[in-house]
């Protein structure tokens, strides 16, 4: 069985497992997240059921956008995607965690401001620390030219092209 998995992600040394094993722990790791949150009052059995349900559908959807997105994104293995994949979703974490002090730090708050004008400001400020963090996490995951060439097409689509040429 180990066989086959490492064909079909195209896994040729054994640390390049790390990834898949990353990324079910972080299905996993979100399909509890999400269950629990919304399934606080039910009993831990169904809290766990719909952990199992969730990491399913999750794991399903994964797969789907592995199959579409392959053909557009050119990796030389598979399990590359995983890493791809890892690096989005520890960025969008990121950001957050990033952006949150910061919107703090300068002083804007719920409750300063308008609640519409909040969170226009605190995704601006997340979506630029998000552009920043990708290419470094992608950097550090081993994948910098494909998030370099990945952040050049999104900044230019902002019409910031000429920033970066």
């Amino acid at each position: 069985m180990l066989k086959t998995f490492k064909q079909n992600w195209e896994i040729q040394h054994n640390w390049q497992l790390l990834f898949p094993i990353l990324g079910v722990l972080g299905l996993a790791y979100s399909s509890y997240k999400l269950a629990f949150n919304f399934a606080k009052n039910l009993p831990i059995v169904l809290k766990i059921s719909l952990t199992l349900i969730v990491c399913f559908i999750l794991l399903k959807v994964s797969l789907f956008l592995f199959k579409k997105l392959e053909k557009k994104w050119i990796v030389e293995q598979r399990w590359e995607m995983i890493r791809i994949f890892i690096v989005f979703a520890v960025t969008g974490s990121s950001s957050l965690f990033v952006g949150k002090p910061i919107i703090r730090a300068i002083g804007i708050t719920k409750e300063n401001l308008n609640p519409i004008l909040y969170w226009v400001l605190f995704i601006i400020i997340g979506l630029i620390f998000y552009q920043i963090l990708l290419v470094t996490f992608g950097w550090l995951f081993g994948q910098f030219k494909f998030f370099w060439e990945f952040e050049k097409k999104m900044l230019r689509r902002f019409g910031l092209g000429r920033f970066i040429e």
